[in-house]
């Protein structure tokens, strides 16, 4: 009786280990289905507690150059996570309090007086975002903390503080220059110090310049034909709001890291993710169904990264993406459908050969009655280029003769006899050729 039972659990496992394997295989193949078709590059992790289930990382297609788990990418955003944590973490060794006003450390900001560690760490400050508050700024030159902190001073604020939630990358690099300021250290020997070296990351630090030699990538966008390196930025602009290099890998263990002790007391995670607006502290909310992911999203130069972690399940994915030719939303629905067994068909990435005479065909200025907005159309090389009013020029796969679409943005455009059908977001928009 106890051999037949124990055959029964060998065989069980067996079956459920089939299983896993099975549907990490068909990742896998959705992964390689949209490299090889050349609308996606990057990197994937999944861990379940502390055990890495799935990792794995796509390059250029038939490059012999290709990337692993180790190599490091640029997280963007994700960064305000880490800045986040060392906040927190002088909160609880009574270096900083939550409530104390920024007019403690730079009282040239306008409202200073007013804002609180807790609305910088919130969104809640009314400071414009640097980014995008000067539309001429070269991203590619260096720039001082006094230079940047006078710029921020300069900007007008865009709501009173504590009133509303904005999305701005001015209040993590204040926050990076308050760790500084009170430890009388770099920000980046606070993260080798306080988080990297703690969890044993050996891929996670403050990137300079990509280096080939050090297994870093750079990001790239597809042109039609082929994917074309895309300029670096200087990490002087994102500073603790942007600049660090990591993996999927160490992404994941940091995000379980949070959650299960290691880097801060549960109180301080209890008051990260208490939402006000859609932000916590250094962490927003992914929904899955009936799941709520904790993480956070990250874009920069051509890389587009996102981290999740789910409490009741210990589950942490990070995607990385830096060729991005295909909606990273989708990229991680269809992921997270395969991992839960859920049905899903993969999506149709083959773009189709159109004559030259057809493109010609579709070129001009479409405008429409429903909204204030006109696209120019244009054929080039081969495949359509398309430019909205006061937006950057994007290129459409062809999926037909007649249409045509953009998956970053989710935009399907359909041509008729000087007629265009725009759809994007559940909308659908009738245009006419001027």
């Amino acid at each position: 009786m106890k051999k037949t039972l124990f055959l029964f659990v060998f065989l069980l496992s067996l079956t459920i280990s089939a299983q896993e394997s099975t549907r990490f295989r068909k990742m896998d193949s959705l992964l390689t289905y949209l490299n090889t078709n050349n609308r996606f590059m990057g990197q994937l992790s999944i861990r379940e507690g502390d055990n890495v289930v799935f990792s794995r990382a796509y390059g250029i297609p038939k490059s012999k150059q290709q990337p692993d788990g180790y190599t490091k990418y640029k997280i963007g955003s994700i960064t305000k996570t880490f800045t986040a944590v060392m906040i927190m973490q002088l909160v609880e060794e009574k270096r900083l309090k939550l409530e104390e006003k920024l007019s403690k450390f730079y009282p040239k900001i306008p409202n200073a007086d007013k804002i609180t560690i807790n609305d910088l760490l919130r969104h809640r400050t009314g400071i414009p975002d640097y980014v995008n508050a000067d539309s001429t700024a070269n991203m590619t030159l260096a720039i001082g903390k006094k230079e940047m902190l006078a710029k921020i001073a300069a900007y007008q604020p865009v709501f009173e503080p504590n009133t509303k939630a904005e999305y701005s990358n001015s209040n993590y690099y204040l926050l990076g220059c308050i760790i500084e300021d009170l430890t009388k250290t770099p920000y980046k020997t606070n993260l080798k110090n306080r988080i990297v070296n703690k969890l044993k990351l050996k891929n996670t630090y403050m990137v300079d310049k990509t280096e080939a030699e050090r297994n870093e990538v750079v990001s790239y966008t597809y042109n039609g034909e082929q994917w074309e390196a895309i300029p670096e930025w200087d990490m002087s602009l994102p500073f603790a709001a942007g600049a660090i290099s990591s993996t999927a890998n160490d992404l994941t263990a940091f995000m379980r890291a949070i959650f299960s002790g290691k880097l801060l007391k549960p109180s301080s995670v209890d008051e990260m993710t208490q939402l006000r607006e859609s932000y916590g502290i250094g962490l927003v909310t992914f929904p899955f169904g009936e799941r709520k992911f904790f993480g956070h999203t990250g874009g920069i130069e051509g890389f587009k990264s996102v981290v999740g972690y789910y409490p009741a399940e210990k589950l942490g994915i990070s995607l990385i993406v830096n060729g991005d030719n295909f909606n990273r939303n989708d990229i991680m629905i269809g992921i997270l459908s395969i991992y839960y067994k859920m049905p899903f068909a993969f999506p149709n990435v083959k773009s189709v050969k159109v004559d030259e005479t057809v493109l010609k065909s579709y070129e001009g200025t479409y405008s429409s009655k429903e909204i204030p907005l006109k696209i120019n159309i244009k054929a080039d090389k081969g495949q359509i280029i398309a430019q909205a009013t006061g937006q950057g020029a994007f290129p459409l796969n062809p999926v037909s003769e007649t249409e045509f679409v953009f998956d970053p943005a989710g935009v399907n455009m359909t041509f008729g006899e000087k007629t265009m059908l725009l759809k994007q977001g559940g909308m659908e928009i009738k245009f006419v050729k001027e």
